[in-house]
């Protein structure tokens, strides 16, 4: 891009910024009603609480604030890239998106989007676009299969009150191997009768001799009700068949035998990828520290403790403290404390709300943001700040 056209960009910045939410809220609506096949693409809850539309605000004016430097947003773009590979985002979505995102620009900002500014922010969003189309091919091409493929439901077993493990092995026989902290991707068609539902749930076992393994809680009532969880929960059944995409993501144990000690770090099921990477360390034989903190409501609602009782015996050094918030409160930064140092590699899973809490503590305690690695159940953009 021409300087000048950067620094209209940095310019209008701010301005975006105030009216950020409003503008992705009206882009959603025209996008929608001018194509309606979209729906099949995005989760309504994250859109009717809010959450998707502050993901792509955070995402456009990050990297609209580096504009002079987008190495610095290229990790926030590989972990975006993963959910839209995961859920079969095309290039050919790009300029649809494009189009009513700068018509949405317009819309809110008035006689203030002047034909300058909406030229540089067109001409900025295709620079943005191509990085994503360049990274997200890279993914297809590396994913262990194409598109959504069917599975069948071997096992499901209850793992809380509200979390329920479910194992399901391909039709066509061939099983693909996973990683631990990596999560799949199910498509429910036409679950309104209308439209698609796509969600993503992390794998919870490294073991797939029985199937894949992953884990769904059943989520919300009455409006904000996880119409695919509740699905997944009273109606899917052993036996039946389920639409899967390849495992994607980037939330992995990194250099393991570089790794002196490692903080394990959950609120609910946010346990289901960090169980994953217990495992991985058994199977490894880690001989470092291990810190487990769970956080959970109540004992009801304390997914996977059988397993982790069983696996903690294989860790030789074993740290655990186990958080439920009715009786106990939320954990705090005193109790974080305790269990990191210089040394710590953090990782965490949770909601976004658990999230922004344990990223302000751990940040308070002066662990370096490099050494903290996260999984939010939800848009990671909503809850980072660049």
């Amino acid at each position: 891009m021409e300087e000048s056209k950067k620094d209209i960009i940095k310019a209008t910045v701010p301005v975006l910024e105030q009216h950020g939410e409003t503008i992705t809220t009206v882009f959603y609506q025209n996008m929608f009603e001018e194509h309606p096949e979209l729906l099949n693409f995005f989760n309504k809850t994250n859109q009717k609480v809010g959450r998707q539309p502050n993901a792509l605000a955070t995402t456009v004016l990050a990297a609209a604030k580096h504009i002079d430097n987008l190495d610095a947003i290229v990790p926030f773009v590989i972990q975006i890239a993963h959910k839209h590979r995961a859920l079969q985002i095309m290039p050919e979505h790009y300029p649809i998106v494009g189009k009513h995102l700068i018509k949405a620009i317009k819309e809110v900002l008035g006689e203030a989007a002047t034909p300058e500014i909406i030229d540089a922010w067109t001409e900025y969003y295709g620079v943005i676009a191509d990085i994503f189309i360049k990274v997200e091919k890279d993914m297809y091409e590396a994913a262990d299969w194409e598109a959504f493929k069917p599975f069948k439901v071997v096992d499901k077993i209850k793992q809380s009150e509200d979390v329920t493990e479910f194992i399901v092995k391909p039709v066509d026989g061939e099983m693909p191997n996973v990683q631990a902290g990596l999560y799949i991707t199910v498509n429910i068609p036409s679950i309104d009768g209308e439209y698609d539902a796509k969600r993503h749930y992390s794998i919870s076992s490294i073991d797939t001799t029985k199937g894949i393994h992953f884990a769904v809680k059943k989520e919300g009532q009455g409006e904000t009700t996880g119409v695919v969880s509740h699905y997944m929960h009273d109606q899917l059944n052993i036996g039946d068949s389920i639409e899967l995409s390849a495992p994607a993501g980037d939330f992995v144990l990194e250099d393991i035998d570089a790794l002196e000690e490692v903080l394990f770090l959950s609120g609910g099921v946010g346990v289901t990828p960090i169980i994953s990477m217990l495992e991985q360390l058994v199977h490894d034989e880690y001989k470092g520290q291990v810190n487990w903190v769970q956080s959970c409501y109540n004992a009801s609602q304390h997914p996977f403790k059988e397993k982790v009782e069983s696996l903690k015996g294989e860790i030789e050094n074993f740290n655990e403290n186990i958080v439920y918030s009715e009786v106990d409160g939320h954990l705090s930064k005193e109790q974080l404390a305790q269990y990191v140092n210089d040394t710590t590699q953090v990782y965490m899973c949770g909601s976004p709300s658990f999230m922004e809490t344990m990223l302000d503590l751990l940040q308070q305690l002066d662990v370096d943001m490099n050494r903290i690695h996260f999984e939010p159940l939800g848009p990671k953009m909503s809850v980072v700040q660049l």
